[in-house]
């Protein structure tokens, strides 16, 4: 929207074409989405308390958390509007890929929030069941998936029908370019054809995953939302390299046209998530919600998706990754030995309260592990 006035206004005054950076809207994009975080922040939270949008607590965890009962929640929708209005703003709205990361953003936000609305507002405890909310999920990743497939193919969105047409015709049996090849970090030649129906399974489990991972993580104050912070700052940077002719050819990258742009997106969700943090730090003042974890985890996921670094996305959220195992492997291990468990409780966050490490220990060091693998993650934009 401002650029699309700034390049209006730069036909005669060539101050505004500075606009024209990505890297300058995308600081401007976090600067704005902080500032619309704390300057709503305070009104939304007096409005979910209000409302008695409180948080519930369960009575087998840790007993530290129980005075955390009735805290609003839900406040993750101030998340995604200051993403939305600030993507809007600084963004290219000609951009495809823009839009796509926007729709399942918005899209896995709205399963969250009914999912909340029921559980918190209309006093339902299961909220949307488990087979609805992954239907959803499932349905909304299918279509991005197969979206994906072909735009991420092609030079611009005119090919994108053109591609699908052909894959259609050729009896679903068609190939895909070498950059929607599945990227090996750390290695210069090594990539595997996927394929249409590889990428579309391999997208469809990326932003399904990341988006209940993030969930699970979502357990205390401020936990899951750093984080995300992290790995959103490090996506902007692959996203500017594989929108970048002379980067990506240098760093040995696939060159994916308009992937640039979503640098913008993941400076808007850094700054939407750092106001949020700035109101649901030890102490929270509110809560996340499904509504803010599941769209968190779908955006993150379907970027990483579009640059071509799913696997660089695994090792970044290495804390997600364990939180969501932890879970996997209690539930399994719980029903093979007939009640026994690993862990002192799942997610892993829990098991080291439980342990005798403090809220403010357990957040601190998981975000210390995290900026550390972030770190690891972009050292593979050169080490090859």
């Amino acid at each position: 929207m401002l650029l699309e006035l700034a390049q209006y206004l730069g036909k005669d005054i060539r101050a505004f074409n500075v606009f024209g950076y990505i890297t300058l809207r995308a600081v401007l994009a976090c600067l704005t989405a902080l500032a619309i975080s704390f300057i709503t922040g305070p009104l939304v939270i007096r409005k979910l308390t209000a409302y008695k949008i409180g948080q519930s607590v369960r009575d087998d965890g840790p007993q530290s958390h129980l005075t955390k009962a009735g805290t609003p929640t839900m406040g993750g929708a101030l998340i995604l509007v200051s993403i939305g209005i600030t993507t809007l703003l600084w963004g290219d709205l000609s951009n495809r890929f823009l839009w796509a990361v926007l729709v399942v953003t918005l899209g896995f936000g709205a399963i969250g929030w009914v999912d909340d609305y029921r559980k918190i507002v209309e006093r339902n405890p299961k909220g949307l069941s488990a087979r609805t909310k992954l239907f959803w999920q499932s349905l909304i990743a299918l279509v991005a998936a197969v979206y994906l497939a072909f735009a991420v193919s092609s030079p611009s969105s005119a090919r994108i029908f053109d591609l699908f047409t052909a894959w259609v015709g050729s009896g679903f049996s068609m190939t895909l370019p070498p950059k929607a090849d599945l990227i090996l970090p750390f290695f210069k030649n090594i990539a595997y054809p996927l394929g249409v129906w590889g990428f579309i399974v391999l997208t469809y489990f990326v932003i399904v995953g990341t988006s209940n991972a993030v969930n699970l993580t979502d357990g205390l104050d401020g936990l899951a939302i750093m984080p995300a912070v992290m790995i959103a700052g490090a996506l902007g940077i692959f996203a500017y390299v594989a929108g970048n002719t002379v980067y990506s050819k240098y760093l040995l990258l696939p060159y994916i046209p308009g992937a640039g742009e979503l640098t913008v997106f993941c400076g808007a969700l850094a700054g939407a998530g750092l106001g949020f943090l700035w109101f649901n730090a030890y102490p929270a003042e509110v809560f996340m919600g499904d509504v803010g974890a599941l769209a968190i985890g779908a955006a993150l996921g379907t970027v990483a998706v579009i640059v071509r670094q799913e696997v660089v996305l695994f090792i970044m959220g290495g804390v997600f990754v364990a939180e969501t195992l932890s879970v996997m492997m209690q539930v399994l291990y719980f029903k093979w030995s007939g009640g026994k468990r690993i862990f002192r409780m799942a997610p892993l966050h829990h098991h080291y309260e439980l342990s005798g490490w403090k809220e403010s220990q357990v957040v601190v060091r998981f975000w210390i592990i995290t900026m550390m693998l972030v770190l690891f993650g972009l050292s593979t934009l050169k080490l090859r």
